[in-house]
């Protein structure tokens, strides 16, 4: 008989369900393998659980994407507990990994430093959210730009709709559906307001761009994408109400 799932496993492959592309969700995915490994379980067992979690993803099922349809109700009770609420998934996946004594599914980057005066257990929460926003919004959309499709994930960013400063700290700011995944050039542009994306997904370029249409760079880079759609995710679409503020408070027409 097979080992039942605890609540603290179950957050786990529920933090990485969300962090990787639904279409990776195999027994082939190193992330998998190496979740698998800290709970004593098949591959396979895991990889299965992660396609559980489908049936209850909305995206999903407006796809025609049903997911598994022999979990448990301890797989919906998790789903509806940390759904709406990202921050609170990483904060718990945290202290699941703590109590079971294996390493975090939210893997900080070796590279990311700490910033003066700050304390390493709010600094260490914050990258946690930032890094598990990231994995989020690239995964969803598959790992390229949804403006380029340029797929060089050294180019990619997960970029904010609603900017980070201004946005709910538990609601918010580890919100996928608050994110894009942009190119580096794209981001920047979205930042200052000199891009938008509709509430219709079409992409609006600033009149301090199109000015400068007769650059062949800035028409390549702009001009050939004025008025297209962007690449809608696989999950996680981007909300409505974030785009309508960077409509409103970002965009400079």
């Amino acid at each position: 008989m097979a080992k039942a799932w605890s609540y603290d496993e179950e957050i786990l492959a529920l933090a990485l369900y969300y962090q990787v592309p639904f279409g990776t969700i195999h027994t082939h995915n190193q992330k998998i393998k190496e979740l698998a490994e800290s709970l004593n379980r098949s591959i396979a067992s895991v990889a299965m659980k992660m396609c559980n979690f489908a049936r209850f993803d909305p995206v999903l099922q407006e796809r025609g994407v049903a997911g598994l349809q022999n979990g448990s109700k301890l797989d919906e009770q998790v789903w509806n507990r940390f759904h709406a609420n990202m921050e609170e998934l990483v904060e718990a996946s945290e202290a699941a990994s703590k109590r079971l004594h294996i390493n975090s599914v939210v893997a900080l980057e070796p590279t990311q430093t700490f910033p003066i005066g700050a304390t390493v257990e709010t600094t260490v929460k914050l990258r946690r959210n930032q890094t598990f926003f990231r994995n989020a919004v690239l995964s969803a959309y598959d790992q390229k730009c949804c403006i380029t499709g340029i797929s060089i994930k050294e180019l990619l960013i997960a970029s904010h709709i609603k900017p980070w400063a201004v946005s709910d700290s538990t609601t918010e700011r580890t919100n996928p559906q608050n994110g894009l995944c942009l190119n580096a050039l794209h981001d920047r542009a979205f930042d200052q307001g000199l891009i938008t994306v509709t509430p219709e997904y079409k992409i609006v370029v600033s009149k301090y761009v199109r000015d400068l249409y007769s650059s062949e760079v800035v028409s390549d880079w702009f001009k050939k994408y004025d008025g297209a759609l962007i690449t809608v995710p696989c999950r996680f679409s981007p909300s409505k109400e974030f785009l309508e503020y960077h409509n409103e408070k970002i965009f400079k027409e």
